[in-house]
């Protein structure tokens, strides 16, 4: 199964954001959502501090702040 990563942590408005574009498209999709708060770790801390959300499909991440669900929509149905 396809797995798609978001780096949140808690009390981010954005974080919350991207974590309901992702649920709206899952169902459609079929694919798994992993969250990892970035808070647990400190290397994840700081390379995502200033950036979340982040959301990555693999070792690519194809966004920052604000999920395109349209351009994820796309880039999931071609590996799908």
């Amino acid at each position: 199964m396809t797995v798609v990563t978001l780096y949140s942590t808690a009390d981010c408005h954005l974080c919350v954001e991207a974590r309901a574009a992702l649920v709206g498209l899952q169902s459609d999709l079929g694919f798994e959502i992993f969250e990892v708060d970035i808070t647990t770790d400190e290397a994840l801390h700081r390379a995502y501090f200033e950036r979340i959300p982040v959301v990555a499909l693999g070792d690519e991440e194809l966004f920052e702040y604000f999920v395109d669900e349209g351009a994820l929509r796309e880039r999931l149905q071609a590996i799908l």
